[in-house]
């Protein structure tokens, strides 16, 4: 049945070529990321922003991997903006995090960054206050401060960001250098999860990363090539981290590769992206996972079509272990304690539809199959073979942001 499945999803996908309307995309750049441009013909003013995502994502997986699970909710920012300054942006408001059917939420951070869980709830919301500060230096240089641009915004690989995030995850905190020129892209930052005071009973925790991308030539040229090279590390502990016990933990996670996007912009079709990535894992301190260091290979072929991505992958790897990308890219199970596999391989296709409705509001609807190949399985009792296996997720998102002008300062 599983192998049914699969076949008709790649039939599925094939057809998608020809039965498309007009215009390009993906869920990432219309749904999921933020504009970060400061507009300078804004200045003085002082507005309200509502932004919104509303979504519904149901993951039907392989237990040995991962257990399934369905999110439905919304999450939304209600934000006062002010630019003082035509380079200088100011946000503040509060950000408010939703599940259907949840009537309270633990306080901790909504990521797995570290093994301890808050004991004290919200009711209604998982509410957290949002604040920004963003200053453009230069036409190719801006910095941001307290919420920063996080998410699909750093434009992360799979294996290292799993997109998921952009749902559930607390707004990213800390600081965040932006650089862009013709020959380079690069976001450096540093997102601060977890603060500490003096004898305070947890870790401290923060990831901090650097997604870049190099440019051998104009990105709309016919045909276009890049590398990307993006790393990862998080840290807990701290010096006046209480627990002695193994309590300094530090994780790194990196990719390196070589892209090439073919702008072909004939009747639907607008471009064709193929790269190929080289991964990283690596456990400088620490017990928390049973590697210290692993490696994967990511391949991956996409195609614009109107408004349609289709999508399709290939990964291997070796006692790698990813610290905010899709478990399934990785070598440990996270439902099964002292579960790992060796040398897991995944063949994904996918489709995604995104549709802009309007200046304010943008539709994504996207579908993903993973087919795990056959591998083995070792836990405390011994090593087994595992039978290949599929695992599907499907989600539906709508975007909504708007602002709306109380007066000129």
């Amino acid at each position: 049945m599983q192998y049914k499945l699969f076949y008709v999803s790649m039939v599925f996908v094939c057809l998608s070529f020809f039965i498309l309307p007009e215009t390009s995309a993906q869920i990432n750049d219309r749904v999921f990321k933020t504009s970060h441009r400061i507009d300078s013909e804004k200045k003085g003013e002082l507005r309200i922003n509502f932004d919104n995502i509303n979504f519904f994502k149901n993951n039907e997986y392989d237990s040995d991997f991962l257990k399934g699970y369905t999110l439905p909710g919304f999450w939304t920012q209600f934000k006062l903006t002010y630019q003082p300054l035509e380079i200088v942006k100011i946000e503040a408001g509060v950000h408010l995090l939703r599940f259907w059917g949840a009537r309270k939420y633990p306080n901790f951070a909504y990521q797995d960054i570290s093994t301890w869980k808050g004991d004290q709830f919200q009711k209604g919301f998982h509410a957290l206050p949002y604040l920004m500060a963003q200053v453009k230096l230069s036409k190719h240089f801006s910095m941001v401060f307290g919420n920063i641009y996080g998410g699909a915004n750093h434009n992360l690989i799979e294996p290292l960001y799993n997109p998921e995030l952009n749902l559930i995850a607390d707004p990213e905190t800390g600081l965040q250098l932006w650089y862009h020129s013709k020959v380079l892209d690069a976001d450096a930052w540093i997102n601060w999860e977890s603060f500490i005071f003096n004898l305070d009973t947890h870790q401290e925790a923060f990831t901090t990363g650097l997604s870049s991308r190099i440019k051998y030539n104009k990105k709309d040229a016919t045909v276009h090539f890049y590398t990307p090279f993006q790393i990862l590390i998080q840290h807990r502990g701290g010096e006046i981290d209480t627990l002695t016990t193994s309590s300094v933990q530090t994780f790194m996670n990196g990719a390196f590769g070589i892209g090439v996007l073919w702008n072909i912009n004939k009747g639907k079709l607008k471009n064709v992206n193929m790269e190929v990535d080289a991964a990283d894992y690596y456990q400088q301190s620490g017990e928390l996972w049973p590697s210290d260091n692993g490696s994967g290979i990511y391949a991956r072929v996409s195609a614009n079509i109107a408004d349609f991505k289709v999508k399709t992958s290939y990964w291997w790897c070796n006692d790698f272990i990813s610290m905010l990308g899709n478990p399934f890219y990785g070598s440990v199970s996270t439902s099964k304690d002292y579960v790992t596999f060796k040398n897991p391989q995944i063949l994904h296709v996918g489709v995604e539809y995104s549709r802009t409705l309007g200046k304010n509001c943008s539709l994504g609807i996207d579908l993903d199959i993973y087919q795990h190949l056959s591998t083995t399985i070792n836990t405390l009792e011994g090593a087994f073979s595992k039978k290949p296996s599929t695992s599907f997720s499907a989600g539906a998102y709508l975007r909504l942001n708007t602002s709306l002008l109380i007066k000129e300062l």
